[in-house]
């Protein structure tokens, strides 16, 4: 299975979902591939982020802010696995997936967005309460066993609401 999770600028919480995910997968030993992208990226990861990261001992190597665009022939191949496409932040969930997605399957886990933050004991707060949040989701839904694509997506919608 190939996972994507997209926000608009791909600095913050999108790169939160893939580094929490590949640390996920890594202790649960699946072979699910994890990237994420921008609609309009940054391009830069947001510092604060990077420090959360490393203060959790999760790794940030190769994370950077990139655009949806790099992804295409890699989301675009159907015969290697479905692709999921999660937004992680509201303008991205209203935002047109580019037609290289295809039939992928596509979900919203709204975040808020602890890069707004500039009380720094509000945003590690917040860090935190968007990893456990993002953890918790990521390990359902690595560790559910999925029969077809129904029931992956009633999953996907039901671990929207998981905080």
């Amino acid at each position: 299975m190939k996972l994507l999770f997209i926000c608009t600028h791909n600095r913050c919480r999108s790169i939160l979902a893939e580094a929490i995910a590949r640390d996920v997968i890594t202790k649960e030993n699946s072979d699910w591939q994890v990237r994420s992208a921008g609609s309009q990226p940054a391009g830069v990861v947001y510092p604060g982020t990077i420090n959360f990261l490393q203060q959790q001992g999760i790794s940030t190597e190769g994370l950077q802010s990139q655009s949806w665009d790099e992804f295409e022939e890699y989301f675009a191949d159907s015969e290697s696995g479905p692709v999921i496409a999660i937004t992680v932040c509201d303008s991205a969930a209203g935002e047109a997936c580019p037609v290289w997605f295809g039939q992928g399957i596509k979900a919203h886990w709204g975040l808020p967005d602890p890069s707004k933050l500039e009380d720094e004991a509000e945003q590690a707060a917040l860090f935190e309460k968007v990893a456990a949040t993002l953890t918790k989701r990521i390990k359902t839904l690595l560790t559910t066993e999925i029969k077809d694509d129904a029931q992956l997506r009633q999953l996907l919608t039901d671990l929207s609401e998981v905080g």
